[in-house]
């Protein structure tokens, strides 16, 4: 059997260890963060400490690894919840990895590995915070900041701009959904990354076209389709 305290420290580290991890999911606005990431840790954890109170208790005839074996399995299907696709562009294919990471953090503190599981959550931390500003600063690409379009509220608006987004490469980090001024539009303020190639003014044509859309802003680029009595945003108009 496990003494008491020592599982107690284990499920403890665990949960420190996840929790590092889901904090900058969750600063990154990513919908599994720091609960979801705790209880993969911790449950990895547990499930290894009752492979190894199993495998005592069988004898020579217990496989600790069994019960490992299924926790990775496990994790692989709550991963493929995590991911998304939105036209061409998938997301969440981080956020999945990185609870397959965590689940093997939590298996390595379960069965004694604490040294280990430390220095992977410190290698984990430096791939997705470092690496992350490194890949913006180095690969191409551009932060465009704010997008925000009037969409009619209706079932599947937010779908279609989504797909077209996706459609031109735009990668959505972050959106915000709110009512446009009490009336029955709704306001989506996008954060978005931008292919290097991509045409502003062809965006924001394709998205004009849409039947949900009302009004585009792009920043440096506004489409107002005339649906309004006075304009919601100011800029230079497209061509249409």
């Amino acid at each position: 059997m496990i003494d008491f305290f020592d599982a107690l420290s284990k499920l403890g580290l665990a949960v420190i260890l996840g929790g590092l991890v889901g904090l900058e999911r969750k600063a990154r606005g990513r919908q599994a963060g720091l609960r979801t990431f705790i209880l993969v840790c911790l449950g990895s954890t547990l499930m290894m400490m009752v492979s190894l109170v199993v495998a005592g208790v069988a004898g020579g005839d217990g496989d600790p690894g069994r019960i490992a074996a299924q926790v990775v399995t496990g994790i692989g299907f709550l991963g493929a919840g995590a991911i998304l696709r939105e036209g061409a562009t998938v997301r969440g294919l981080t956020t999945a990895a990185g609870l397959w990471v965590v689940a093997g953090i939590g298996l390595a503190v379960g069965i004694g590995m604490f040294a280990e599981a430390a220095v992977v959550t410190v290698i984990v931390l430096i791939t997705l915070v470092v690496l992350s500003r490194l890949e913006d600063a180095v690969l191409p690409g551009r932060e465009h900041l704010p997008f925000v379009i009037t969409i009619r509220d209706r079932p599947g608006a937010i779908g279609e701009v989504a797909s077209l987004l996706g459609s031109r490469g735009v990668d959505i980090r972050d959106v915000q959904v709110r009512p446009a001024g009490g009336t029955c539009e709704l306001l989506l303020e996008l954060r978005v990354r931008l292919p290097s190639r991509l045409d502003l003014l062809e965006l924001g044509g394709a998205l004009a076209a849409l039947s949900a859309v009302v009004a585009v802003d792009l920043g440096r680029q506004v489409v107002d389709l005339g649906r309004h009595e006075e304009p919601r945003h100011t800029g230079s108009p497209l061509p249409r």
